[in-house]
């Protein structure tokens, strides 16, 4: 963290106006990632200098943030210090805050399924609490009638639901406080902060998985809505950085492992640049060959791209091939 706050609050005034270089953009960000204070007062400023400047003239668009946005979100460091199975999340955390800072405004723009952006955040606290709830967190919203008498899928469309129409009667800046400070006592168990305790098993959303990999399912959620988000109001968000998107990837191939069985026909998966794995039966020949980017397998697995349309490379047989992407586009809850 830097430490000294007078020098850093000299540029914050230059910053509101985007007029620092890289090397003094990097030194705030560094700073207003562990000082809230100074996060306060750059908003403030921000804040101060788009009303200064008054709407655009016709046929002058504002000067758009997104590179700026774009940094922030890749190097913003995830906090509080956590284990490596819960960095990618509190890394996902981080560059929801950075991007949510910069859509005041935007709140019922439209962004996926049929909620607007107050309601996806509205959805990650709900996604949120069913690990919080597991790790002896209470919930910030009232509970739903009758949820654990109905099967998994059932019951968290009823709990998301319920959830978001809740946070609608609240404004955006209420919600978005909730689900960070929810994310914020995820982030502070000793789960989060110690490998041991995370290895037990618990069950949810229908997978029996280590809290370690929930943690990363919860990192892959809350990214793979900042992206939705960003899309939404035009701003560009970065993939996770590579160690994170890495485990992510190795999540989801597990997953998908799981879901194929050993008698799906045998295909050699591998993403761009990096791991190979044999998904399906391991008593016969690969069948096919089958290469994704790694954030367009992140995608799929999200449901934000179809079997269909995703880049791929393939080779030997389609229907073995084609039976690998069906099943990972149908992973997704999100």
């Amino acid at each position: 963290m830097t430490d000294d706050h007078e020098t850093v609050r000299d540029l914050l005034a230059a910053r509101a106006i985007g007029a620092l270089d890289p090397a003094e953009e990097r030194t705030v960000l560094a700073h207003l990632a562990e000082c809230e204070s100074c996060a306060a007062e750059a908003e403030r400023l921000r804040e101060t200098a788009r009303l200064l400047a008054g709407p655009a003239l016709p046929g002058i668009p504002e000067r758009p943030a997104t590179d700026v946005v774009s940094f922030a979100l890749r190097e913003r460091p995830a906090a509080p210090r956590v284990a490596a199975h819960a960095a990618p999340y509190a890394a996902a955390v981080a560059g929801l805050k950075v991007l949510l800072a910069e859509v005041e405004g935007c709140w019922d723009t439209p962004v996926a399924h049929d909620w607007d952006v107050h309601a996806t955040v509205a959805h990650l606290l709900a996604a949120d609490e069913h690990l919080a709830g597991r790790l002896g967190i209470g919930p910030r919203v009232p509970s739903s009638p009758r949820a654990e008498e109905m099967p998994w899928e059932e019951a968290w469309e009823r709990r998301t639901a319920d959830v978001i129409a809740h946070e609608h009667g609240r404004t955006p800046a209420e919600t978005v406080a909730e689900w960070s400070a929810q994310a914020g006592e995820l982030l502070g168990t000793p789960e989060a902060r110690d490998a041991e305790p995370a290895g037990r098993a618990v069950e949810l959303m229908g997978l029996r998985l280590p809290v370690a990999d929930h943690f990363l399912a919860r990192a892959f959620e809350t990214w793979i809505h900042t992206d939705d988000i960003g899309r939404a109001v035009g701003l560009a968000v970065p993939p996770p950085r590579q160690e994170h998107l890495g485990q992510l990837i190795r999540l989801a191939v597990r997953v998908l492992g799981l879901a194929l069985g050993p008698t799906a026909p045998p295909v050699l998966f591998s993403v761009t640049g990096g791991e190979e794995w044999v998904l399906g039966s391991g008593d016969e020949p690969v069948r096919a060959e089958l290469t994704l980017d790694p954030v367009d397998f992140c995608l799929l697995i999200g449901g934000r791209c179809t079997p269909q349309a995703v880049p791929r490379g393939e080779t030997g047989d389609a229907a073995a091939v084609r039976n690998v992407l069906e099943r990972a586009a149908s992973l997704s809850w999100l």
